[in-house]
């Protein structure tokens, strides 16, 4: 009779050591969570990868691309918005920064639908750059102000030669994340037996609100330079005509606006 007790006792023991255990294991804590840890040994944030990105392939700028009607189908693109972004992309820092360049005449950058350029011309060379340029191998993509102004540019073009140049002759911009389209979108493409130079600026609608029923106007403009060795002088031509362009534009605007307004008697 003392051993059944014996072994009950034992039994009772037991069951009471492990649901000590099992309290004991329930509230355990990784040390970075526990509280009163200063923040610099704290974990802040939470882990994100996202799947099949590395330098040259980020979706968000593919996305940004696509909007400029330039896909990047060899999943090479990079945005170069300061000197790191060069090294990334594997490209030579620029001998001098910034760069100072003379542009080219301006008879030699024609706007389409002007007697030197048809818009059908325009718009089949521009498409046929576009086309080119998303079969590149590598796309880079400059991005910065034209110098004294805050008129924002993106450069695409397949020239590792070039891209340095501009990335130098532009003025840097604050970078913005998501990446954004820019009021002048230049086209470059190197290495073909085709040479043509041509530049478009159109007024264009968005909404200004996210009901999408209110509207307002706005001008953006394309440059087109295609060749064998495109010319820096002539791509600058045409970033400075377009931005003079736009500023007249939104000189205009303002003026009409200005005038539809009631005015105080």
């Amino acid at each position: 009779m003392s051993r059944h007790l014996l072994l009950l006792s034992c039994r009772r023991t037991l069951q009471a050591c492990s649901k000590r255990q099992l309290a004991a294991s329930s509230v355990r804590m990784f040390a970075s969570d526990s509280p009163g840890l200063p923040d610099s040994i704290k974990r802040v944030g939470e882990a994100m990868a996202v799947p099949n990105e590395y330098p040259g392939q980020n979706y968000a700028f593919n996305w940004s691309l696509n909007a400029d009607g330039v896909t990047p189908l060899k999943k090479s693109a990079f945005r170069i918005t300061k000197p790191l972004d060069l090294k990334v992309a594997g490209l030579e820092q620029p001998k001098t920064n910034p760069l100072k360049v003379k542009a080219a005449a301006a008879s030699k950058m024609p706007e389409a639908g002007s007697d030197n350029l048809s818009f059908d011309t325009f718009d089949e060379v521009s498409q046929r750059t576009k086309d080119l340029l998303s079969l590149s191998d590598h796309l880079y993509c400059p991005e910065g102000h034209v110098p004294g102004t805050h008129t924002g540019v993106r450069v695409i073009t397949n020239s590792a030669t070039l891209s340095p140049q501009l990335l130098a002759y532009l003025d840097r911009a604050p970078r913005k994340d998501p990446p954004v389209n820019q009021p002048i979108t230049a086209y470059i493409l190197e290495g073909t037996e085709e040479e043509f130079a041509g530049y478009a600026i159109e007024e264009v609608e968005f909404p200004t609100d996210e009901t999408m029923t209110v509207m307002d106007a706005k001008s953006v403009a394309a440059v087109v330079v295609v060749g064998k060795k495109p010319d820096i002088k002539l791509i600058v031509a045409g970033l400075e005509i377009c931005q003079s362009g736009l500023a007249a534009d939104e000189a205009e605007r303002a003026a009409k606006k200005a005038e539809e307004e009631p005015k105080d008697e």
